[in-house]
């Protein structure tokens, strides 16, 4: 099962574990190309139940200072479209069966040329795409690309998007719809928003069974937990990537995080009645 039936198979699964599904991310090439490729076959193994990757961009509109840095470190090792094929397919070859989604911006894509770029992503052993500065008054052959290829595509939606705008966006994604939980760039918060998971909520009303992820500010299973009740899945990244930097990019130590992660993504009691919980800490904005 590869494509658009394994991303929407990754939420199934999970949804019928009784959880919301994990959805991890990882810049490839960062700190470098080898390590990277490790990162992520260690993520699989711990649990995760989709990896989104990311290609290097020189300006990552919808990215933080965490995930610029990172990115910005790959490009100056030399980190490139190709390598990063490359690198999802030696991924593959590792053995992991997790739905891959590749996340860049327009210019790498163009650049590469859209069709190709899109059955070379296939080829390589990618399930979807994700592209933050498409808009859906211009998507439409990124999506004839994406379909034409067998990939999924992942539109994303803001707090501030309208109901009508949310269901228009659901209708297009035959991944799942991902929900920005913050009007604002990825990164570790000390909180979130009191809306988010209002927010969530209207999304999925909007979607109609399309499954919506929640993403941008998530960091600790304490979030994790909140929003599980309400989100079929959860996307980290930021958070993860400061995780390994503190403990060296172990293997184990990243591992004992996402097992931490999924644990909190069981969906348990009632749905939350109140704000996602927040605690002390350094926000990332």
């Amino acid at each position: 099962m590869r494509g658009k039936e394994a991303v929407r198979g990754a939420f199934q699964q999970a949804r019928a574990e009784g959880r919301a599904a994990l959805v991890l991310y990882w810049p490839l090439g960062y700190p470098d190309l080898e390590t990277s490729i490790a990162v992520v076959v260690a993520l699989a193994q711990a649990g995760a139940d989709a990896l989104e990757l990311g290609v290097p961009f020189s300006d990552p509109l919808a990215d933080g200072p965490t995930i610029q840095r990172a990115t910005h470190r790959a490009l100056q090792h030399g980190v490139r479209t190709p390598a990063v094929l490359e690198a999802v397919a030696r991924i593959r070859g590792a053995g992991v069966r997790q739905a891959l989604c590749l996340m860049t911006y327009v210019n790498p894509v163009l650049a590469w040329g859209l069709s190709a770029f899109m059955e070379a992503a296939r080829r390589a052993g990618g399930d979807g795409v994700i592209l933050p500065d498409v808009p859906l008054e211009e998507s439409a052959p990124f999506r004839a690309a994406a379909e034409a290829a067998g990939l999924a595509w992942v539109p994303l939606a803001a707090p501030t998007t309208p109901d009508p705008r949310l269901r228009a966006l659901a209708a297009t994604a035959t991944g799942f719809l991902y929900l920005v939980s913050v009007t604002g760039i990825t990164g570790v918060r000390e909180r979130l928003p009191e809306e988010v998971v209002d927010h969530l909520r209207r999304a999925r009303g909007a979607a109609e069974g399309v499954p919506v992820a929640v993403g941008f500010g998530i960091s600790r299973p304490e979030q994790v937990a909140a929003l599980a009740r309400e989100a079929d899945g959860v996307v980290i990244g930021s958070a993860l990537i400061q995780h390994g930097e503190a403990c060296g990019f172990d293997r184990e130590a990243l591992q004992a995080f996402v097992a931490d992660l999924r644990r909190a993504a069981v969906r348990t009691g009632a749905p939350p009645r109140c704000a996602v919980p927040s605690w002390e800490g350094d926000p990332e904005t």
